[in-house]
């Protein structure tokens, strides 16, 4: 099977978030339908969505400069599929962890809306260091772009009166899109900071460096 670590990642990203959602799912459906903001008085607000527009088409321009996030963003086959499923995945535990959990703990607690925002974007941009377990470039890269990305959607959080409905599918739609193409340009070590590699065996030949 061709990009067969991209799967495992899927894989092991859809069978452990995964399996939250259906004991979840399977204990109280309505309950967790409720929780997320799935319902027709807590589905957020008009500039809420608004906001999660916005956020999706800038967050997916950016990343369609890298090539195979380009090729592969509206390709459909059948890691398109398996990404689908990993996208809502994530977009729903990690919206309840990095939204919901940390900013309403620190409301909780009496922090400033700023520091609810940063803390979020911050939280979840360390998460995706994990990136950077084969290239650092690609780790740093993905914490500082998914630290701006965590921030955007603390905003949206907040904009629509704490409902997790927009976030969620902001962050189901910007995974769905760019994700099969991160992994394969991760996998082919193509990721640097901001902006894909450049191949230097395919340029042509110069008497100055590259770099």
């Amino acid at each position: 099977m061709k990009h067969k670590p991209v799967y495992l990642m899927l894989a092991i990203l859809i069978s452990t978030m995964g399996s939250f959602i259906a004991i979840n799912v399977l204990s109280n459906f309505s309950g967790f339908i409720t929780y997320l903001g799935f319902t027709s008085e807590g589905h957020g607000t008009p500039l809420s969505w608004c906001l999660a527009l916005i956020v999706t088409v800038l967050y997916c321009y950016s990343a369609s400069s890298i090539s195979d996030v380009k090729k592969y963003m509206f390709k459909v086959d059948f890691l398109k599929f398996v990404a689908v499923v990993g996208a809502i995945c994530a977009g729903v535990v990690e919206e309840i962890l990095f939204r919901k959990w940390v900013m309403d703990y620190l409301a909780s607690e009496g922090f400033s809306i700023i520091f609810q925002i940063f803390a979020s974007g911050l939280t979840f941009g360390l998460a995706h260091l994990i990136w950077g377990l084969k290239n650092i470039k690609a780790g740093i890269n993905a914490a500082l772009s998914t630290f701006l990305l965590g921030i955007a959607l603390g905003v949206v959080y907040l904009a629509s009166d704490r409902s997790l409905a927009p976030c969620i599918v902001a962050h189901f739609l910007i995974t769905a899109l760019i994700e099969p193409g991160l992994l394969i340009a991760a996998q082919k070590d193509k990721l640097g900071y901001w902006k894909e590699k450049t191949n230097k065996s395919t340029q042509p030949s110069t008497n100055v460096s590259a770099d």
